[in-house]
């Protein structure tokens, strides 16, 4: 192992055992290199003759670039062409920061780590996994959960999916949740995704608590837990009863044994799907900033060792756009549209005629709603109507219906829903 790695598990080890102990044997392994060639072309920076980045330089020392793009782009050369930090443009990883405890106010001033810019959700995903999970290592998310978990946590990493009923009588299911943790020996790496993709659902403000306790139970009883939030969907939450904070706040000062990795970023929250933009925050109880420097250090290791760094565009586009006069009006314009079309599903959703073939799954927030079929139904064969007869694209999932209605019209949301039943009638009558 490497000197470097070592001496920041040494750090880890000396300031909080629990997180060393929870890392993966890649965790360990990984360190941000401070020797070799970034320290020695840092020694070189702002010398007459610098001879040691990979970058092609013009004779002027600005970055060489095609013209064409001066068109296109109206940024300083400097926040575009050059490579960013495989940590992140600090000034972007201080404004995420900062904002988490604007957006979180029951944070209160709990330490957290500054973020590290990850591309996108679903790598902080995979690096989440490449730092926490070895082979065999149980992996606990709902039983209603996106696909590319399995891709990320099973295929690639080869950890072991276990999952737990997500409702229970119309609500999250404290109990399910629960027996599941209960049955797990030794430690837990957990995923929770509120507002959960594919239904819908963030917890209600009398459900969180008891969420909480249920993990602090499983540190109580001496096991270590890695609470990965995926927070993707944040901050679209559509009714007043919604918890609509994060629940990294209680998970990163709950306990010693409770490493919360928050999972965040403008993607959905800001509506850049193709700028490949994310963060990935620690928090962790009577967490340092020594303690956190390491566990980033190592996390910019990984982000090194896998894609380099993150597109410098796409973060000085969004550093840019935080401090513009019109981001907030813009944010609650989007959000007072994704409202309006929940609102018109929700609406559309009380005609009792649609009780004859489908329900709709428990959702209040986020991107997307579900429908469950009446077991006569085949769920694959209506979406196939759906194409071919009714001009309709759903997505499938067992006898589960997902709708995005964030991609649908306010104004097409009845036609949808009308669709699928007159899909549901043309099935049933084939039988």
């Amino acid at each position: 192992m490497d000197k470097q790695a070592l001496d920041l598990n040494e750090t880890i080890k000396k300031l909080n055992s629990n997180v060393l102990d929870v890392l993966s044997d890649r965790g360990k392994n990984i360190f941000f290199p401070k020797l070799g060639i970034l320290s020695q072309s840092a020694q070189a920076k702002g010398k007459q003759i610098n001879a040691t980045i990979g970058e092609a330089i013009e004779d002027d020392g600005s970055s060489m670039h095609l013209s064409e793009f001066d068109k296109l782009i109206n940024l300083p050369l400097g926040s575009v062409y050059p490579y960013a930090p495989s940590f992140g443009k600090k000034e972007l990883r201080d404004y995420w920061r900062d904002s988490i405890y604007k957006k979180n106010p029951s944070l209160g001033d709990a330490p957290i780590s500054i973020p590290i810019v990850t591309s996108g959700l679903t790598h902080g995903i995979s690096i989440s996994s490449y730092m926490f999970v070895d082979e065999g290592d149980t992996v606990v998310i709902p039983d209603l959960f996106w696909e590319n978990y399995s891709l990320i946590f099973e295929n690639a990493y080869k950890g072991k999916i276990v999952t737990f009923p997500l409702f229970k009588d119309g609500g999250f299911n404290v109990d399910g949740f629960t027996k599941t943790l209960d049955s797990i020996k030794g430690k837990i790496v957990l995923l929770l995704n509120f507002p959960n993709n594919p239904t819908g659902y963030t917890p209600l403000i009398t459900e969180i608590e008891p969420i909480v306790n249920a993990i602090k139970k499983q540190s109580d009883q001496g096991k270590h837990v890695v609470a990965i939030i995926d927070d993707a969907y944040f901050g679209l939450v559509y009714e007043k009863n919604v918890y609509t904070e994060s629940i990294f706040n209680q998970l990163s000062k709950l306990d010693e044994k409770v490493l919360a990795v928050k999972l965040d970023g403008p993607t959905k929250e800001d509506y850049v799907w193709g700028f490949r933009v994310g963060f990935i925050t620690y928090g962790i109880k009577a967490g340092t900033p020594e303690l956190y420097e390491a566990l980033e250090n190592k996390t910019a290791g990984a982000v090194r060792g896998n894609i380099s760094n993150v597109s410098h565009l796409s973060q000085s586009l969004l550093y840019n756009a935080y401090f513009s006069d019109q981001y907030e009006s813009d944010k609650k314009e989007k959000y007072a549209t994704l409202n309006a079309r929940y609102g018109a599903i929700v609406k559309a959703l009380a005609d009792k005629k649609f009780e004859k073939y489908f329900k709709p799954v428990p959702f209040n927030s986020g991107y997307f709603m579900c429908i469950e079929l009446n077991s006569s139904l085949n769920a694959e064969s209506i979406r196939k109507i759906l194409l071919d007869n009714y001009s309709t694209g759903v997505i499938v999932f067992g006898n589960l219906i997902r709708l995005a209605f964030s991609a649908v019209p306010e104004s097409k949301i009845p036609a949808l829903l009308e669709n699928i039943y007159l899909a549901c009638e043309e099935f049933a009558g084939q039988s």
